[in-house]
């Protein structure tokens, strides 16, 4: 960490202070200081940012001529001499973050207005207000609009209008191909999704959603992929537990096995989440719903060893912290994914499927099924709200349902 022995006596920080940024340096080493960054984290930072004062007094700029284009100029004549790292565009935006707020140099200039933000914001709030759906749900809807709007001409409620089916469907036709059938899936139900908010605001005049054709997967595809117990045992013997980030990682790895949390659940958990007395804890599902859960004795205890000894210190109330400075929470389920999926390749688990987090869910679920247990409580422990959604594991389990197929009356064949 950087400490006050370093601040006194560094060359990089004398160098700094008698240079163009030496006004303000200090702001900058409390930052580092307060994110717990590393001693070599931080030296590496403090000397691009010496380099970068060089460079400005070399050009006769001032602080007052640093921006983002000044940033870019210097990155991009730097590379030409010696390698580049990425932390150091991180290390100078954060020094333009740190003169904006010290009023040293002009804030950034506000970027044009997109053509479309009137109409995207207006249905966000709709979907926030009417249907109540999480900022990350809404996120995705528009994500799926914007493009949609683009391409149409679509920049003001006036446009919305002259929407026709025919524009609709060739839409569709001309994007359906652009991922797998999956990502088609959710784009038609996107759309379909603002056909009916248009028409219920009463925008258009009819209802378009009859347009947008039904994108089904063969009924193979929906098999969920899982891995044998044996397997997923393996995967966490697999962890380095003399490590703060092996701790941290069994951990997560115990909660998306033991009990088939979802990755963004995982991500979401806050230290207040869980009762050590009671041995329960609370999760955060999928739409907004909050569920009480059991904590296992083991699960409790590889959390336990965790907080003892590996969380390092932080203001986050998160219960996983990213293992490098700045100790902040995972952002949401993409870093849970990344801990999961490492796991499994690490113990170079071969097969097909997709080796994410979620295959600990179906693995979880497929193995309770072999072990006897009903759909219902399958269902209750993975917080499905369709039955039809865990009876896709039964399909999984074909060593138990060939006995219940009847032979052919017509005899072989």
């Amino acid at each position: 960490m950087i400490t006050d022995v370093y601040v006194s006596r560094s060359r990089v920080m004398r160098s700094l202070r008698a240079g163009p940024l030496g006004e303000h340096i200090h702001l900058y080493v409390a930052q580092l200081q307060q994110g717990g960054y590393s001693l070599e984290t931080g030296h590496r930072r403090l000397s691009i940012i010496r380099d970068f004062g060089f460079w400005l007094g070399a050009t006769g700029a001032g602080i007052a001529d640093i921006d983002e284009a000044t940033v870019t100029q210097y990155l991009a004549e730097r590379s030409r001499h010696r390698p580049q790292f990425g932390g150091d565009a991180r290390a100078l935006a954060r020094l333009l973050s740190i003169l904006r707020e010290a009023n040293a140099i002009a804030h950034r200039a506000v970027p044009p207005r997109d053509p479309h933000e009137d109409i995207c914001e207006a249905y966000s709030r709709y979907m926030a207000r009417q249907r109540g759906l999480a900022p990350s749900s809404i996120a995705s809807h528009v994500w799926f609009l914007r493009p949609f709007l683009q391409e149409l001409g679509i920049t003001a409620n006036a446009d919305l209008g002259r929407l026709s089916g025919r524009e609709v469907s060739l839409y569709v036709e001309r994007h359906a191909a652009d991922g797998g059938a999956t990502t088609a899936r959710i784009m038609c139900s996107r759309l379909r999704v603002f056909l009916r908010y248009l028409h219920a605001e009463g925008f258009i005049t009819a209802d378009l959603t009859a347009a947008i054709p039904s994108i089904r997967r063969p009924g193979e595809a929906r098999l969920p992929s899982f891995l044998p117990i044996e397997d997923v045992q393996r995967i966490l013997d697999g962890c380095d537990r003399s490590t703060s980030a092996g701790r941290r990682n069994y951990a997560i790895l115990m909660l998306l096995a033991r009990l088939g949390l979802r990755a963004g659940e995982v991500a979401k958990l806050s230290l207040d989440d869980i009762d050590w007395h009671a041995g329960q804890f609370t999760v955060r599902g999928k739409g907004r719903k909050i569920a009480t859960m059991p904590l296992p004795h083991d699960v409790g205890a590889a959390i336990a060893a965790y907080l003892q000894h590996g969380r390092p210190r932080s203001d986050s109330r998160r219960l996983f912290l990213l293992a490098v400075a700045p100790y902040s929470g995972f952002k949401g389920a993409p870093g849970i994914q990344t801990v999961a999926r490492s796991a499994i390749k690490r113990t170079g688990i071969p097969g097909p499927g997709r080796r994410g987090s979620h295959i600990f869910r179906h693995s979880l679920a497929t193995d309770l099924l072999r072990s006897g247990a009903t759909l219902t409580e399958i269902g209750q422990l993975l917080r499905h709200e369709q039955q039809d959604t865990t009876r896709i594991y039964a399909k999984v389990d074909l060593d138990s349902l060939r006995p219940l197929g009847q032979p052919w009356l017509g005899g072989e064949q």
